[in-house]
């Protein structure tokens, strides 16, 4: 009976540190649109698989330092991104993610917020919008996906460019939500996912249906990551049906077309 109790004992021991071997440790390189749902579901992956998942946070594009691009150009190591996906686009162009590997994941529409404790603007129709912003003494936007259209396109569909030239401003890496909630902007655009998590701020709501930009996000495997199986498999996860309760829930789109028209 002893040895067979010792057998085993040993046995459970061996199957552990088995698959304590197995576990992987997952970089992933993410923008600020999918980051609140990864951080919700992945306490229950992790639980689930032995994987430990590590967060690089980083915008989709731009110039900084921290931009998920210019990690990946500098060398910088991960074994996932997740972000946008016409910036995931170029980087599979240039041989830094294997295209192959690419998951939709959602699609992100555009909202904004005000400082918690100021009057909350109507912004429900095009014409609301129009004066909500001639209005506003200073605007804020994204230096990703959504800022480039708010800059580019939806003041001019407006048609109030230059009534606001001197007055909208773009920040860049830094959560727009966390600038108004200090007080620095009156208004700001971003995804609806990125302004959500953000304290001290009130949610207006999305910008109206005609004036709407859907951004995908999307996942891939990098050129050159340790444990691309286990990025895979967790990129596979996310866009699994169990998953896509969690993600909706962050202010998220399910993936309605193969492509979305913020890719």
């Amino acid at each position: 009976m002893r040895t067979f109790l010792r057998s085993g004992l040993t046995g459970l021991v061996l199957l552990a540190t088995s698959a304590g071997a197995l576990a992987q440790e997952v970089t992933v390189m993410i923008s600020g649109g999918f980051k609140a749902a990864l951080e919700k579901l992945a306490p229950g992956y992790e639980a689930r698989t032995g994987d430990h998942i590590v967060l690089i946070p980083g915008p989709s594009m731009g110039q900084t330092p921290q931009a998920i691009p210019n990690r990946l150009a500098r060398g910088e190591k991960a074994d996932v991104v997740i972000m946008v996906g016409d910036a995931l686009a170029h980087l599979a162009k240039d041989r830094m993610v294997n295209a192959d590997s690419r998951v939709e994941l959602a699609d992100s529409p555009i909202g904004m917020v005000v400082k918690a404790g100021s009057r909350v603007p109507d912004i429900a129709t095009d014409s609301a919008l129009k004066q909500t912003l001639l209005a506003a003494s200073t605007i804020a936007y994204s230096d990703s996906a959504s800022g480039r259209y708010v800059q580019s396109q939806l003041f001019k569909k407006l048609g109030i460019d230059a009534q606001v030239a001197g007055k909208a401003h773009k920040v860049e890496r830094i959560p727009v939500a966390f600038e108004v909630a200090k007080g620095k902007y009156a208004v700001g655009f971003q995804q609806v996912s990125e302004l959500l998590p953000e304290p001290g701020v009130t949610f207006v709501g999305k910008l109206p249906d005609n004036l709407q930009y859907i951004t995908r996000f999307a996942g891939a495997v990098t050129a050159h990551a340790e444990h691309p199986a286990a990025g895979k498999a967790l990129l596979d996860y996310l866009a699994s049906p169990q998953a896509q309760e969690t993600i909706t829930a962050t202010g998220m789109l399910p993936v309605a077309t193969p492509r979305g028209n913020g890719q």
